[in-house]
């Protein structure tokens, strides 16, 4: 094999690199042959004559002669320089004569004339007769050098590599760990060798890493970036680590498997950082949702368990919203800076099954918590106030007496945050947190941050509901007191009514009804709608009501009292009301009704089917400049007339015929049931949960 050959071994070519995997990068691939093969070693046997009595193949690749050529001739005149010679013979005098080894590089020429160098390692040998040979060992220098080049990279490879380098023979033991491995793991190469990773890191989930290394073992197809996490004793109280390794099968010549070559890279950081950056888009996420999904309606207490639900369980496995008492009533806390308080309990929330849940004060109760409780702290403070890891002397004061801190025990709570609900400059209460056995990870100081931020969110929505809520209150008590009560007997009239404000989260209307005795036996039925809500709708309802019932006692017609109603509305600034004013003539069995833009009655007549009583609409109170018309309507004994506002039937997602259809099939149903079953009955089917207006009924029945 000459020089200019060797490349064609498969040394530093693309298609050599695959005999050994996992090699080193740049490493020469032997394939089915050996390192002796791959740098064409020669051997060349002198006598002490200077006679060839050996000459192998590889001399002749080297040399160019073949062995005809060689055995027998001078080794100095075949292939040694004229001007070389003399330091050839001293050199083989020296390895005959002393028994002395050389090795070194020297020139020698080559049977086309070209000069050489080769690499030779020369000692003297002795027969079993005492003579000596000197036995000369050749090779290339070049590929000489090319394999000392890449040995020494491998060496710097695995010794000066910041990655970890690991094999493994085919029973999964170290065989050799390179200095960046040791400091991974924490132990010498030593404590490696001769033993498997699980038996080295009992800390780290080795049998999945040794799983992996089998298939590769198995398979001979390289595994990368297998994840591996846990603890070593490089870092003991570092917290988890994490690591990338990949794995690639090693061969020897003919293909024999040797073992499993593991390249580790620490991503720890890289770990802890995705993690950190995941767990802010997860709290952003939470943020979000909060918005979302906390202070959707003017409720208080809807508002707190919107607030439980957002943190539980993204946050907490256990939730508990709690305001002072004096905060629903508007007044000012009168809990001193330092003492108990008086809480009372919105929303409680657990993400599961716990007996923590049975600990907590339940919705809507009042309780005292005494000054050394933590949550009584937190809003005396209005600060957060944070146990990471929670003891049995901290129970106490967590829990609201020794039975609930028994239970917290038992449900495994080792975690506790109370945050303040702080709005305008107000605490209202707190938001407690509980973790137990469901999450292990104590509260930090991000989860305080987190609840603080969606404490102050929520703390507003109940802030806004709580006044809301009170001026609400205060248009439900005018409104309710300036409506009648129970209707009266009149002579051959029998009446019942109804009348229900908007659900919590909407304004109270100005709806009204109202029975009225009028001299010869007659009563006048009346039912309105002020358009608007709150206290100036009730306002305004509460004159139109007075300016009615004096008109009624005036003894006029329906549709002179509407006329006059329409004046007095006009004069009231932004007051629009629609108006239905019926008068019952019992001595000649009818009704006279008039019509101030209001939807029309329903009849039930006696011996016939229920029916929309067909009315001239005419224009609502306050346009002014209407044209009000009065119908005749038979209402004889047995027969009933059905009074509403809009709220009763009105919807955002049926029309409104559609609706009356029903009113009127609902009130064809009640015909066997009283006046007060019949009020029930059509609240329960026609009044939606949430529903946005209020509603007045009036049912009236003649009788005998």
């Amino acid at each position: 094999m000459t020089a200019g050959s060797f490349p064609e071994t498969g040394t530093g070519t693309e298609e050599g690199r695959g005999g050994v995997p996992g090699g080193p990068a740049g490493g020469t691939a032997f394939g089915t042959r050996g390192l002796l093969d791959v740098l064409g070693v020669a051997a060349v046997v002198v006598d002490a004559s200077g006679r060839i009595v050996l000459w192998s193949p590889q001399a002749e690749a080297l040399f160019g002669y073949g062995a005809d050529e060689a055995l027998g001739q001078y080794v100095a005149r075949l292939i040694v320089g004229e001007e070389h010679r003399a330091e050839a013979m001293r050199l083989f005098g020296e390895v005959l004569g002393r028994g002395t080894t050389w090795a070194g590089t020297f020139p020698v020429r080559h049977k086309d004339g070209s000069t050489r160098q080769l690499e030779f390692r020369n000692m003297r040998l002795t027969d079993d007769v005492g003579d000596l040979y000197a036995l000369g060992i050749v090779a290339d220098r070049s590929a000489v050098a090319r394999v000392e080049t890449e040995l020494a990279l491998s060496d710097r490879l695995v010794d000066q590599s910041p990655l970890g380098l690991a094999v493994l023979d085919t029973g999964l033991r170290y065989v050799l760990v390179n200095p960046a491995l040791e400091r991974f793991n924490g132990l010498p190469a030593a404590l490696h060798l001769g033993r498997r990773p699980s038996e080295v890191l009992p800390g780290v989930d080795a049998a999945a890493l040794e799983a992996a290394a089998r298939r590769v073992l198995e398979t001979g197809e390289p595994l990368l970036d297998v994840q591996a996490m846990g603890e070593t004793p490089a870092d003991p109280d570092g917290g988890e680590h994490a690591w990338s390794v990949s794995f690639y099968r090693l061969e020897a010549a003919g293909g024999r498997v040797l073992g499993v070559a593991a390249w580790v890279v620490d991503v720890t950081e890289r770990h802890r950082a995705d993690a950190a950056a995941d767990r802010s888009r997860r709290r952003l996420a939470l943020v979000a949702d909060a918005s979302a999904r906390v202070g959707t309606t003017l409720e208080v207490e809807r508002t707190a368990e919107e607030l439980a639900s957002v943190v539980v369980p993204a946050l907490a496995d256990i939730a508990a919203v709690d305001v002072l008492d004096s905060v629903l009533t508007l007044r000012r806390p009168d809990a001193p800076e330092q003492g108990p308080a008086l809480f009372r309990a919105l929303a409680v929330r657990a993400g599961h099954e716990t007996e923590a849940l049975a600990a907590a004060d339940p919705p809507g109760s009042v309780a005292l918590y005494g000054a050394e409780r933590l949550v009584t702290r937190c809003v005396q403070t209005g600060r957060p106030v944070l146990v990471s890891r929670v003891g049995a002397e901290d129970l106490p004061r967590i829990a609201r007496g020794p039975e609930a801190a028994g239970q917290l025990a038992r449900a495994g709570v080792h975690s506790y945050l109370a945050v303040p609900l702080i709005a305008r400059g107000e605490v209202l209460g707190a938001l407690d947190l509980k973790r137990d056995r469901h999450n292990p990870l104590p509260f930090d100081a991000e989860d305080v941050l987190l609840a603080v931020e969606l404490a102050a969110r929520a703390a507003v929505g109940i802030d806004n509901a709580r006044w809301y809520q009170n001026v609400r209150n205060a248009a439900v008590t005018l409104q309710r007191s300036l409506l009648p009560g129970a209707p009266p007997d009149r002579p051959g009239l029998e009446a019942a009514a109804r009348y229900q404000p908007a659900q919590a989260s909407s304004e109270v209307g100005g709806d009204w009804y109202d029975v009225i005795a009028l001299p010869d036996e007659k009563t006048a039925l009346v039912v309105g709608d002020v358009m608007g809500s709150g206290i100036e709708a009730a306002a305004t309802m509460g004159r139109l009501r007075t300016a009615t019932r004096a008109f009624a006692d005036l003894d006029l017609s329906p549709t002179q009292v509407l006329r006059h109603l329409d004046r007095i509305a006009v004069g009231l600034e932004h007051s629009i009301a629609t108006c239905l004013f019926a008068v019952h003539d019992p001595r000649r069995g009818r009704c006279r009704i008039a019509n101030a833009g209001h939807l029309p009655p329903v009849r039930l007549p006696a011996d016939g089917p229920a029916e929309l009583v067909t009315l001239s609409t005419g224009v609502p109170l306050g346009v002014g400049g209407g044209t009000f018309r009065t119908a005749r309507v038979p209402f004889l004994p047995g027969d009933r007339l059905v009074l509403f506002t809009d709220g009763l039937i009105e919807t955002r997602d049926t029309a409104i015929d559609d609706r009356l259809d029903l009113l009127v099939t609902l009130v064809e149903a009640t015909r066997g049931l009283s006046l007060e079953e019949s009020c029930d009955r059509l609240l329960r089917e026609l009044r939606r949960p949430g529903a946005a207006d209020d509603v007045a009924l009036l049912i009236a029945r003649s009788t005998r």
